[in-house]
């Protein structure tokens, strides 16, 4: 998928993967559908007409929250849309990363451009110009419990518009009016209906998530090379991994699973060297991997259909309806629909990594490989090998554990009660987040112990996908030998596994693998 490629915003096609890419490299052009800014045109055209005829509607001429009952006369609309943003913008923690940053600024785009949220065309523009040239808001990451959507968040998004809060530009960090000037952008007043169009969504949750699962997708894949590695290394079969299984139990991520691994492994020396050895079956952690794999994947590709709905939604609140010229409250703010498979990923990528220390385990335990202990390359003892390697995966998978507690159970009142439910989407898409980094880690070292497993499985050569990656992994990984700051080699492969290299030579050699 091209990043330079301008990404087309309509209102209601925007695809997630193209999203996700387009807001992890700086700089994304934009381009906006005609009918797109016509339906911009006339729900704001709406806004005005009930103003000039004085109707009372809520979100334009009224207060907000437990303050909905009080109407506000037309001179202080300006500064009622200002005081909104900056008694809001009180998000606290972490700076979000500027891909997520990236990603709300598209995702809050494409949100009013479905055309029933009442912004001017000329806070379009500006949005539009702000992620050409990335001018980033600063926007802290706690604060939010995604009930009337991620109030804080889009907060201190807002304020830039106005050239207030903070914003980075070329990677520094100043007012955002600064940001603005240096970007060759002059700030706007939000009008009547803008700044509570602009902060009522989902916009922070859904990026978080959004640009996770992109992540945990790769991972998904790589998890099933590391499995074929490891499985080679362990001299298991392959036989657990037949089509005829899958198809007695018709799950999709089983299916994949399987055939991903089946195709790693084609034509394996390795596995034909012990086709009559003495052992029945292997562990579950590697005769179970398109079980817990496939149900971890459709997990992942559940998450993926709930966010493709999500990014071209509507889901500010109130909500306008031009050609009844009618305005309706409702809830399209609330994030349950991204909390609860938010939650449901977290512990698809918890299961990753519970499997994949398993394997590691596996390899390093002599009573169980066969191989020297802890793939040491001698004296035991003196050397201890991969010993802390696997403690290491064994303490992230236990972390795993506490991050997997479900964030959407909890739900504290806001707003004088007016909020009595809430989401808490935000918590669970960093959390899930959170165990996704934890789990990358488990399986790189999973993989840097089938590295130095398979050292003892030479000169045999393993399947047609396997081998590259094992090539990949030797070249840039000593042999087993004397005991060495086997750290670093662990971020050896950590960093192969998140720049893409390890899937990319698995699919040099087997073609393109199923993703969630």
């Amino acid at each position: 998928m091209d990043a330079t490629a301008p990404l087309h915003l309509d209102g209601s096609s925007l695809d997630l993967r193209a999203a996700c890419v387009a807001a992890s490299a700086p700089r994304c052009r934009v381009t906006i559908d005609a009918d797109a800014r016509a339906r911009v045109r006339a729900a704001r055209n709406l806004v005005e007409t009930i103003l000039a005829e004085g109707r009372t509607a809520y979100g334009i001429n009224t207060g907000f929250g437990k303050l909905a009952t009080t109407t506000i006369p037309r001179e202080s609309l300006r500064e009622l849309q200002h005081n909104l943003l900056v008694s809001h913008a009180v998000g606290v923690g972490p700076e979000s990363a500027p891909a997520v940053v990236r990603l709300m600024l598209i995702l809050r785009l494409q949100n009013v451009l479905v055309g029933h949220s009442g912004v001017r065309e000329e806070t379009i523009n500006l949005l539009v110009q702000m992620i050409e040239r990335d001018v980033l808001p600063v926007v802290p990451e706690q604060g939010s419990v995604g009930a009337s959507g991620d109030l804080a968040p889009l907060s201190h998004l807002a304020l830039v518009l106005e050239g207030l809060g903070e914003a980075r530009f070329d990677g520094e960090r100043m007012s955002g009016g600064e940001a603005l000037a240096r970007a060759g952008l002059k700030p706007i007043r939000l009008e009547a209906k803008e700044g509570l169009a602009l902060i009522n969504g989902t916009q922070f949750s859904t990026a978080v998530a959004a640009l996770t699962l992109h992540r945990a997708s790769e991972l998904a894949v790589a998890a099933d090379i590391a499995c074929a590695l490891s499985l080679e290394a362990f001299a298991g079969s392959v036989r657990p991994f037949d089509a005829r299984i899958a198809n007695l139990r018709p799950h999709p991520g089983h299916a994949a699973t399987a055939e991903n691994v089946r195709r790693l492994m084609e034509g394996s020396e390795i596995l034909a060297s012990h086709h009559d050895c003495a052992r029945v079956q292997d562990p579950y952690s590697f005769r179970c991997v398109p079980q817990v794999h496939g149900a971890c994947r459709d997990a992942l590709t559940h998450l993926r259909g709930v966010l493709a709905r999500e990014i071209n939604a509507v889901t500010d609140n109130p909500l306008l309806f031009p050609k009844e010229g009618d305005v309706v409250s409702g809830g399209n703010f609330h994030a349950e629909p991204i909390a609860l498979p938010c939650d449901y990923a977290t512990l698809a990528a918890a299961e990753f990594a519970s499997i994949s220390e398993r394997r590691l385990e596996n390899l390093v335990n002599p009573d169980l490989s066969g191989l020297p202990p802890f793939l040491a390359g001698g004296r035991p003892g003196v050397n201890s090998g991969l010993m802390i390697i696997q403690v290491t995966a064994a303490a992230l998978v236990s972390e795993n554990k506490a991050l997997a507690h479900p964030a959407s159970v909890d739900s504290i009142p806001t707003s004088a009660s007016k909020e009595d439910h809430v989401s808490m989407a935000p918590i669970a898409a960093r959390k899930f987040r959170s165990v996704v980094e934890n789990t990358a880690q488990v399986v790189a070292a999973e993989l840097f112990a089938a590295r130095l497993a398979l050292h003892w499985r030479q000169p045999l050569r393993a399947g047609k996908g396997v081998q590259p990656v094992y090539e990949l992994l030797r070249d840039r990984i000593l042999p087993p030998g004397d005991d060495r700051a086997f750290g670093r080699d662990h971020q050896v492969a950590k960093v192969l596994l998140d720049a893409g290299d390890i899937v990319a030579a698995a699919e040099s050699a087997v073609g393109p693998l199923a993703r969630p």
